[in-house]
Parts: structure tokens; sequence; C-alpha cells
């Protein structure tokens, strides 16, 4: 995962949405949705004559991740494998972006939910893009800037006379003025590379020092490598940048259409993270054999170290605050990255997610 696409698209590539009209056609298939869901554990109306136990028929529904298939998304794989759909009458299919991003496959109903993270979507409302948030995956910001232990970067002000290799958003210059402020750090005192999408491994080889990274996949690939790294997180420097990534999304279309369905694909999916939070070794099981592509030993300690941390200090697991929306977006509107404050009420819900 790295700094790679998901922070990338995140930061940058979801100003632009050219979607007029958000058509449902692909997202959820098989008659009434919000029918199906609502009545999913019910037995079905029969003709005389028919069979009362005739297999019921589920709805489809399309998720869309918002890069390949990590630890990030093991919730998903475990509802699907232990029958957590299927108990709400949901068929799922479970696939990756591609080129458009899931931000896009949502708006236009090509799925009926996605992957996205809170700096994206805050970017997306601005710009009358209809997502909303649902749930929040992870309750607490994972991601911060990283570098080998050899470079000494103890603390951000340690940033100072350094290489940092982003992808030229001026959110990154942004979030590291955040953390060096407070220590006297300058930020104009460091050099930043634009490596694209390049390997971390390879650039802090080449010709960087540090980078933004999501701990819980390419740190714990660093340390099953025998790369040490020294992990400066954004919440421990800047309360504001203690943000929701990744969340999941639907639109607004959708809720308004077919909000049995978002309960009921809610109550499954929630599930699915509680069996990976309580069930962590039995959960990366299930991603690896979903994703046999995967390196089995980087699942499974990306998944021991992830799990606790999905829902955290939260009440529920996908529990949002509004204050979390509400403080990154007066801190982006603060420094002129947007051009107008965030309608945080209509932005995210927690009015799906199953009560406790």
């Amino acid at each position: 995962m790295g700094v790679t696409k998901v922070l990338k698209l995140s930061l940058t590539c979801m100003l632009v949405f050219a979607i007029a009209g958000c058509g449902n056609s692909n997202g959820n298939s098989g008659g009434n949705a919000a029918e199906t869901a609502g009545n999913s554990t019910t037995a079905p109306e029969t003709t005389a004559g028919a069979a009362t136990d005739a297999p019921k028929e589920l709805t489809k529904v399309k998720i869309a991740l918002d890069w390949t298939p990590n630890t990030n998304h093991t919730g998903l794989y475990a509802a699907k494998e232990l029958g957590y759909y299927e108990e709400e009458g949901l068929d799922v299919e479970i696939v990756q972006p591609g080129a458009a991003g899931s931000d896009t496959m949502v708006t236009s109903g090509e799925a009926a939910f996605g992957i996205s993270a809170q700096e994206a979507l805050t970017l997306a409302r601005l710009q009358k893009v209809p997502l909303v948030s649902i749930a929040a995956i992870i309750q607490h910001n994972t991601s911060g800037f990283a570098a080998p232990k050899d470079r000494n970067i103890k603390t951000p002000k340690d940033f100072e006379g350094k290489t940092y290799g982003g992808w030229g958003s001026p959110a990154e210059e942004a979030a590291m003025k955040a953390i060096m402020d407070p220590v006297g750090g300058d930020v104009k005192k460091v050099k930043l590379v634009n490596i694209g999408e390049a390997d971390f491994f390879t650039a802090v080889k080449r010709d960087i020092d540090f980078a933004w990274i999501f701990y819980a996949w390419t740190g714990i690939e660093a340390e099953l490598r025998g790369e040490p790294l020294d992990m400066l997180y954004l919440k421990d420097y800047a309360p504001q940048l203690d943000y929701y990534t990744p969340v999941l999304t639907t639109s607004e279309k959708e809720i308004a259409e077919h909000p049995e369905l978002v309960k009921a694909f809610l109550k499954a999916t929630s599930k699915g993270y509680q069996y990976a939070i309580d069930q962590p070794e039995e959960a990366a099981a299930i991603l690896t054999k979903a994703v046999p592509e995967l390196d089995p030993k980087l699942v499974l300690a990306s998944q021991k170290w992830l799990s606790p941390k999905y829902k955290d200090d939260a009440v529920r697991w996908g529990e949002q605050k509004s204050e979390v929306w509400q403080d990154y977006a007066d801190w982006m509107y603060g420094l002129k990255l947007l051009d107008q404050p965030l309608d945080v009420p209509s932005t995210f819900t927690n009015e799906f997610l199953p009560a406790n």
C-alpha cells in the first residue's frame, strides 16, 4: 500500500468528477433491493403447490475497493466467506477500482458501495459529488511519515535538510508543515521530490530519506524485511490530521432508494470486521485464501497489528464523529486548500450502523 495510489488518489485525483447523473443499474439487481434486504430473514411467499423451502433469490451488490486487496479490507472478505452477506439476502461482489476509481464507480451507480478516505470525500463533497461515508473502517489515522532508522529522523524537526519523496500534492507539504510547526521545524528546509508510484523500499535506497506510508502494510513489511523504520504518525503531532482513512461509502441515491439494503450491507460488514477484530489469525487466512497472490506472512503480521485498530476506542465498529470531519475540513479551508467550508452533516452518517 505505502504511499502508492491510496494516498495519491485521496489527495490529488478526487477533485475531478465527470459524472452528471447517478444511474444505479449495475450497483444492485435482482428485484426490489430494499424489499429483498429488509426481508432477508423471512421465508419467501409461495403460491399454491410451490415448494416452501425454495431458496430465496439474493440481491446482487458490488463494492469497489480503493486499491489492491489488503488488510484494510479483511472484514469484507470475512463477511463474504462466512456467509454474513448471504444471511442478509445479499450476493456481494468485491472488485478492484480500475482506472476510474471507487468514488466514480459509486457515484455512477456501477458499484453500490466503495472504499475511500475522508480527505477524498471532503474534496468530492465540495465538488457536489453525492458520496456519503457510512462507516469508518479504521478508527484513527494509521498513516504518517516514515524513514529508515539510519536517517536519524526522530521528530518532525529532523525533516529539515532531508529529502521527501511524494507525488506533488499541496496537501503533502501542508501536512508536513502541520506537524513541523509545533516542534519549531521549517518545512521550507525540506527538499521535496516527486517519485510518483515508486516503491518505498527502492526509493529510500536510491534518492529519498522519508515518505508518507500506512504502517499497517508498508511498515509491517519493513519489519518482516529486517529494515526497521522510524514512524512519525500524523495524529500524534496534529489532532486535525487524525481523520478517517479508509471509510466505507455509498451514494445519496442508494440511501434514498434502498435504505434497507444499506442497512443490511452494513450489518453483515460490521460482523465481518468484528470477526477480524476477535480472530485476526483466522481472518488473515480468509483474506489469503480469497487473494492468494498476497504474501501470507505479510497478511498475518499486518492483520495482527491492525485488527485492534479497526474499532479502537469507539463505541462500535464504524462509528464516526462530526468533530473529526469538521476539524480536518476547517484545517484544509484555513490553508485555502478548500474554497468553501464543508457541510459536515451531509458528508457522513452513522444511521445505518447496527446497534451494539
